[in-house]
This record gives structure tokens, C-alpha cells and sequence, in this order.
């Protein structure tokens, strides 16, 4: 089938052009908005030929094609008269779909989202502070925790205090970012809320200090932990910083911003803002406390069975606000074992799907997207197999019920969050892993035995019905003609032994400095579900990308910058894509040095890009090295390396490839 019917086909199946809003395309996928998502035959789409994959994200329909092929169905989408726009424009369009809530439910994702890396280690410092005060621990190396070195234990408590003590800046900053506003003066505001010359809230709530009295009847505290004040803040203070500067002049635009800004906002905080927001706060973790606290484990079974239909719905960032709040609040996070189980499960329904399957294709999307998902990543495993097959879908919700109700009648808490599963085993190193280990394994073999006695059967098309028919009759007719079969069978033999292995295999040098990452982990359910390629991802420490092997360049993006496509004289193909979604900076902070179609030698500098610009952006800075596995001269990649690598050096894959 050539491109310009597989373009046809992806039209007619989005629901014809009036149904596409806008396209346009990245280096791997078409990204589409549409009118009506109820006119998308989804089944239609993934059947169409080249097509890996295809699901919503962002708002976005997102097809993928893989490498260089997505360019040439793009080019025969854009002949039949259907008008392109940029990335940018795409992004911003896909921030509109949805209901109100949908809508501010994403957007409130986009501010706690950046900042969730760093609740993730400090997590892992209460995990592992956890696990060294432990008395059986500690008994190993002849001390108990009475003998602990005060020292030691100050350290420790900078390590897990820190952010929570100044999480009112990191969430102001972070709304500043996404409102338009300037980062910096967030940061500030959000300090100004915590404030060692303001009563520490802390204090305040044990008695052993008092809170101050202004005008005579407003209680005024600082905000250590507290989110929504600096969440509001954050809004008003960037709406009202671009307010103010379309209204000063130019000249006194640096003075009288700020000023104005950080002034108004601080009082309106510290008077206003700060005392309702933080009772509505208040109100919020009891709720939810109150919930998780449901006896006979209610509140497990209850999250444990539609936290995955939350996912699917994309209003599941809600959850990390009453994370954070859980954390601050109680130094524990008892939702996290909940949903840890619910992911388990899908996982588990999805390698049931992948070891009982005959289908070789959905055998290569099932087993490595569950294994995706017991490292924390689900969207591959509910997107690509069990929400399509439906069945295991619900199994899945099904086992996370029981694992979620377990963990709600051992009352199990973790020390973070957002690391669930394997990885998540951290949060849970003070004493609690094993049972921990048991309710997973509860889920997922739950969700395991369900898939496969009723969760999916192998359905039987009439051409296999065609073609069993036909073996049946060929082996009658072979078993008369014994004879026949011996000569054939032994004239074969001989021209086998004729045949030789003629291959060849391509070193890959890690492309950029950085640390090795398993492409399963990579935030994004293309790259994980290794739907266009097998490979390996890097956590940069330098913002360089190398050539890394003697190459062509096949395709690099122009505008955005952020990718580029390597072809050996073999042809075997690279992509190489830096961070996740940043098509979206549209070039900013990334510096192209070379053009398409240029030769390049292994070591040449091809791309410059500044970390702390896309990490600014919210954006993860992880970078697939990905070798598309659909063409013909690829026989195998397998992975070299491990942990740190230094570009241009260190060899990281091989490909082993047809000559």
C-alpha cells in the first residue's frame, strides 16, 4: 500500500477532513485535533498498514508512523487539501478541548507536574532514612537507634524537610511559569509565605507559638506546606503582572512591576488568599482522610477499582495535589500503595494478553508495554492492548480492587510519591516492603488469571480457518508421497548447508554524556511501548548531541530543532530525539549544526540544547536513542551499557544488519 492510500485511509477513519480542527506532525507521529472524537474509528486506524500506534494525549490524536515515514504521510495528507499548523498552534488548541473541568484539571496538572521530581527524591530520603533507623538494620552493624549520631540525623532532615518546608515557592514559581507570568518573582512570593519573620504554621498548630493579629481580628501565619494560597497566588500574581506591564511605560517597567506586583499579591496572600485557601485546603485533606480512613478497607477496593478510568479520562493530575497534601500534612501517603496495586494490575492483564496471544504483532506491543507498566508507566499497556481488547481492561480494575483493598486493610503509606511499582518498592523500605511485595502480587495475579481464563480469547479469522483446512489436506496428500518428501527434504538439506549468515553489525557510540535509562521508562507511551523502535534513552549531563557513527542525515527538524534521523551506508536508521515533547519550545534553546542530507563523521557535534530552558518549560529532558526495527536491513539491536556514558566514547548498542 503507498502513502498517498494510507493517508486516505487515516482521513476517513479521523471521520473524513470536516472532522480535522487542525494537523500537524513531529518527528514520529501525526498530532491531530479534531471536532468529534465519537467519529474516529480507532480500530480502523490501527489496522491501517505502517501504523504503530494511536491514542489521545494533551488533547492531541496522536498516530504514529515512526521515523521518516511519518514526514511522507504527512506530505500525502497535506496534497489532499488538508491544511497544516504549527506545533505550537496544535499544543495550544489541545489545552482547549474538554470540558471546564477537564480543562482546569490539566492545567492544574501543568503546575504541579514540574515539581514532582523533586517530591519524588524526597520521598526516597524518607525511604531510605526509614530503612537505616530501623532497629533490625541497625542490629547488623552492632548500634541501635538511641546511638545514632545526632549529625547524621540533622543531615537527614535537610534531605526529606527541605522541600516541604519551602513547597509554597516551588508551587508559586511553578504558576507563575505556566500563567505567563515571570518564574522568578513566584519564587520570591512564594519565600515571602514562609517567612522565618511570620509564625511558623507548624508551631502555631502545637501550641508552642501564637499567630499574629492584624487589625485586630486577622489571624496571619506563615504557610510552611501549604499549596492552594500559593496556587492562587501564583495565578492572580502573573494575570496581574501582565496587566501591569501592557499598562506602565518601558522605562519604568523594571522598577515598577515587580514592586507593584510583589507588594499587592503578598498583602491580598497574606490577608485574604492565605486564610480562606487554606481552610478550603484544610477541608480538602480531611475529606480525604476521612476516605482513606473507611474501615474494612472501603477506601482501597473503592480507588483501587476506578483510579484507572480516572487515567483515561486525563483528570487524574488532581491526585498529586491530595499527594502532596498527605505527604506535608501526615509524612505519609497511603493513596500511593492504592494506585501502586491498580497500575500492577493492568500490567498484569497486559502480559497475559502478550504470553497467550498468537498474534506476533500484539505479542510485540503486549509483553514490553507490561513490562512498562511495573515500572510505573501504564499508558502503553491501557492504551495499546487492554483498553482496546476492553476485557482485560476490566480485569485489570478488578485486580487492582483486590490489591488496592489489601493495601488499605494493612494500611500501608509510602514515604513519596509518583515512583509506584518496582521502582516504588523505595517508598516503602521502613519496614512495610513485604506486605508491600504481597499486595502487588495479589493484584497482578488477580488481574493474571482473570485475562486469561476469561479476558481474552484468540480470535480465529476465516483465512486461518482457510489455511488450517489447507494443511490438513496437504499433510494427507504428503503422507502418501513419502518418497517425494525424503527427496525434496534431502535436496533441501544440501542447499542449505550452501547458505551463509551474511551480516554485519553497527556500534553505536553514545550520542551525549549522560546516564543510560531503559526506553520502558520514558514518560511518553510511544517510546516506551517501543512502538517505533528498539533503543535506549539518556538522562543528558551536557546539553551536546554527537554523531554517533559515520552517517547521512536523513531528516532533521528544521523549526523545532529538537530531533534529528541518522542513515548508515547500511541503511539502518537512527532517531535521536531530545526531551520529550519539546517540539513544543519551537526551536528556543536548541542550536542545529548540520542540515539534511549532509555526511557526518562519528564524534561531529550535530545538535546544542539547553537543559535548564526545556526543564524550565516543564518539560523532561530524557532523550530516546531509538533504531527503527520495521525495515527490512535491521535483523537486531541489543543494549551495551549500562549507567553513566561519555559521548563519543562509550559504545552503547549494537545493530546487527543485513548486508
Amino acid at each position: 500500500m503507498n502513502n498517498n492510500q494510507i493517508a486516505q485511509q487515516v482521513i476517513e477513519a479521523i471521520g473524513g477532513k470536516g472532522n480535522i480542527a487542525s494537523f500537524a506532525h513531529c518527528a514520529t507521529r501525526l498530532r491531530i485535533m479534531v471536532h468529534d472524537k465519537d467519529l474516529i474509528d480507532q480500530k480502523g486506524i490501527e489496522e491501517i498498514d505502517k501504523v504503530k500506534g494511536a491514542f489521545f494525549n494533551s488533547g492531541q490524536y496522536q498516530i504514529i508512523f515512526g521515523t521518516g515515514t511519518v514526514n511522507r504521510i504527512f506530505e500525502e495528507v497535506e496534497k489532499i487539501g488538508v491544511l497544516s499548523v504549527s506545533k505550537d498552534e496544535i499544543k495550544q488548541a489541545g489545552k482547549k478541548q474538554g470540558n471546564m473541568f477537564q480543562r482546569s484539571i490539566r492545567t492544574f496538572g501543568d503546575v504541579f507536574v514540574p515539581i514532582i521530581p523533586v517530591l519524588v527524591a524526597t520521598g526516597l530520603f524518607m525511604g531510605l532514612r526509614g530503612l537505616l533507623t530501623q532497629p533490625e538494620i541497625l542490629s547488623w552493624f552492632g548500634t541501635t537507634p538511641e546511638q545514632i549520631s545526632p549529625n547524621f540525623l540533622l543531615f537527614t532532615q535537610v534531605l526529606t524537610d527541605t522541600a516541604f518546608a519551602f513547597l509554597p515557592a516551588l508551587v508559586a514559581w511553578s504558576a507563575f511559569r505556566v500563567f505567563g507570568g515571570s518564574p522568578v518573582l513566584g519564587i520570591v512570593l512564594g519565600l515571602m509565605l514562609v517567612s522565618p519573620a511570620l509564625p511558623d504554621a507548624y508551631k502555631v498548630a502545637n501550641g508552642s507559638a501564637e499567630a499574629l493579629t492584624m487589625f485586630g481580628f486577622i489571624p496571619v501565619v506563615g504557610y510552611q506546606g501549604s499549596v492552594l494560597p500559593a496556587f492562587i497566588m501564583g495565578l492572580l500574581g502573573a494575570k496581574l503582572e501582565k496587566q501591569l506591564r501592557k499598562r506602565i511605560p518601558e522605562a519604568l517597567d523594571l522598577i515598577l512591576t515587580p514592586f507593584l506586583t510583589l507588594l499587592f499579591m503578598i498583602t491580598l496572600g497574606l490577608f485574604a488568599i492565605g486564610p480562606v485557601f487554606h481552610s478550603l485546603e484544610q477541608a480538602v485533606l480531611n475529606g480525604t482522610t476521612y476516605i482513606l480512613d473507611l474501615p474494612w478497607g472501603a477506601a482501597g477496593l473503592f480507588i483501587g477499582f476506578f483510579h484507572q478510568i480516572v487515567v483515561v479520562t486525563g483528570v487524574h493530575h488532581i491526585f498529586n495535589f491530595l499527594e502532596i497534601q498527605l505527604l506535608e500534612r501526615t509524612g505519609a501517603n497511603p493513596f500511593n500503595a492504592i494506585i501502586t496495586s491498580a497500575m500492577a494490575a493492568q500490567g498484569a492483564a497486559c502480559l497475559a494478553v502478550g504470553l497467550k496471544t498468537k498474534d506476533a504483532k500484539l505479542k510485540a506491543l503486549a509483553l514490553p508495554s507490561s513490562f512498562s507498566a511495573f515500572l510505573g508507566i501504564t499508558e502503553p499497556a491501557i492504551f495499546g492492548v487492554n483498553l482496546r481488547l476492553f476485557k482485560p481492561f476490566v480485569m485489570g480494575l478488578i485486580g487492582g480492587a483486590v490489591g488496592g483493598f489489601m493495601a488499605s486493610l494493612f494500611q500501608l503509606a509510602g514515604t513519596g510519591m509518583a515512583v509506584t511499582v518496582i521502582p516504588g518498592s523505595l517508598l516503602y523500605l521502613n519496614g512495610q516492603l513485604p506486605l508491600y511485595i504481597l499486595c502487588n502480587l495479589a493484584a497482578m495475579a488477580t488481574a493474571f488469571v482473570l485475562t486469561w481464563l476469561f479476558g481474552y480469547r484468540e480470535a480465529v479469522s476465516e483465512e486461518q480457518n482457510r489455511t488450517a483446512t489447507a494443511a490438513h489436506a496437504l499433510t494427507g496428500a504428503v503422507e502418501g508421497r513419502v518418497d517425494l518428501v525424503d527427496k525434496v527434504t534431502s535436496e533441501f538439506a544440501a542447499g542449505l548447508a550452501d547458505v551463509k549468515d551474511e551480516s554485519g553489525v553497527l556500534t553505536v557510540l553514545s550520542p551525549i554524556s549522560g546516564n543510560l535509562i531503559e526506553l520502558e521508562q520514558v514518560p511518553d507511551p510511544a517510546f516506551a511501548g517501543k512502538q517505533m523502535g528498539e533503543g535506549i534513552a539518556i538522562m543528558p549531563t551536557e546539553g551536546k548531541v554527537y554523531a554517533p557513527f559515520d552517517a547521512t542525515v536523513a531528516h532533521v527538524m528544521k523549526k523545532s530543532k529538537h530531533a534529528i534521523i541518522l542513515e548508515h551506508n547500511s541503511g539502518v536508521q537512527m532517531l535521536i530525539h531530545v526531551g520529550i515533547e519539546t517540539v513544543s519550545l519551537k526551536g528556543q534553546g536548541f542550536k542545529l549544526n548540520v542540515e539534511n542530507g549532509q555526511q557526518v563523521k562519528a564524534g561531529q557535534l550535530l545538535i546544542e540544547f539547553d537543559m535548564q530552558i526545556i526543564q524550565d518549560a516543564g518539560l523532561p529532558i530524557i532523550t530516546p536513542v531509538i533504531v527503527p526495527t520495521g525495515i527490512e536491513q535491521v535483523m537486531d539491536v541489543n543494549v551495551l551499557a549500562h549507567g553513566n556514558v561519555t559521548a563519543g566514547s562509550d559504545p552503547i548498542l549494537k545493530v546487527r544488519y543485513r548486508d
